[in-house]
């Protein structure tokens, strides 16, 4: 980040004054914390809103949505400053290829995170997917392998185009209820957090809703189905994580490269060492020694 410019953060004055309000009150309380720095990765398929979700959370259009480009091609990062408190949100391409999680695209990620700290991870889905399978697990493990299953301590999990009519005749409670349940085993799957563990990866879920469309209260707010404006909801969660006690994942070297070929193997040298000794050179010596006895042994004997 040396040598960014850092804009000030003008359009938090763009949203209604409740939400300007809870906003503030929100960073005094990091400032409160000593945090003074918040850096936020984004990440999920591709055309789930996370673009969309930058922009809603900056209050302008600092990442390009387009209907014929559902997705940035490359990590960007959009930095803003208010009262010294920093802001930086890092969207992320789609993880998935070609039907396949794309090694290619996490590397990119993790090189441009390069001597970053990952403050809390927004992973982003829909809400009006009706169902989790293979892949979700897929991208899932590949995000735990890549920065390791501790960036779950650090996760919010993002759920989009949130204002929505349920099918068969559920409630809204209902079909979100079911829908993050299913989503939430499929993140303890993938990322290999078993039963004595969950209670340790708390992992919250806000509702977002991008549209213009959306509802609004009485304070012109954007609101869910629920009644909740979803911006403050959706930073007072993200509050919450960042104080949750658990530190952030630092993307140093070490990280990107993955454990070392030359050292996953230096375990087992003893036992191989060990193995030719008993099963080959110990037999083959004993070759030897007979075959020499035999040339040595005189022909009238």
């Amino acid at each position: 980040m040396a040598g960014q410019l850092i804009k000030e953060w003008s359009a938090i004055q763009q949203f209604p004054s409740a939400t300007q309000e809870k906003l503030v009150d929100l960073l005094g309380k990091l400032k409160n914390q000593n945090v003074n720095t918040l850096t936020i990765l984004v990440m999920g398929k591709g055309g789930v809103g996370k673009s969309s979700t930058v922009n809603s959370v900056i209050g302008e259009r600092v990442v390009t949505v387009s209907a014929f480009q559902s997705e940035t091609p490359r990590p960007v990062m959009v930095s803003r400053s208010r009262s010294g408190f920093t802001l930086n949100i890092i969207d992320t391409p789609g993880l998935v290829e070609g039907g396949y999680v794309s090694d290619q695209v996490l590397d990119t990620i993790k090189r441009f995170l390069l001597n970053k700290t990952v403050d809390v991870l927004l992973y982003v889905d829909r809400l009006d997917a009706y169902r989790v399978d293979n892949m979700d697990k897929q991208i899932v493990k590949a995000i735990s392998d890549s920065f390791g299953k501790e960036i779950w301590h650090k996760a919010v999990v993002v759920l989009t185009h949130a204002q929505l009519s349920p099918p068969d005749a559920l409630t809204y409670e209902e079909f979100f209820s079911k829908r993050w349940e299913s989503l939430l085993k499929c993140i303890r799957q993938g990322a290999r957090i078993n039963k004595n563990e969950a209670q340790q990866f708390a992992i919250p879920v806000a509702l977002v809703e991008n549209s213009g469309r959306c509802n609004k209260n009485e304070h012109d707010e954007k609101i869910l189905q629920m009644g909740t404006p979803w911006i403050p909801n959706l930073i007072h969660t993200i509050t919450d994580v960042t104080l949750n006690g658990k530190r952030g994942i630092l993307v140093d070297q070490k990280l990107i490269e993955g454990p070392n070929a030359n050292d996953r193997g230096k375990i087992y040298i003893p036992l191989i060492l060990a193995f030719q000794f008993l099963f080959i050179i110990k037999p083959i010596q004993k070759m030897i020694k007979a075959d020499v006895a035999r040339e040595n042994k005189p022909s009238w004997a």
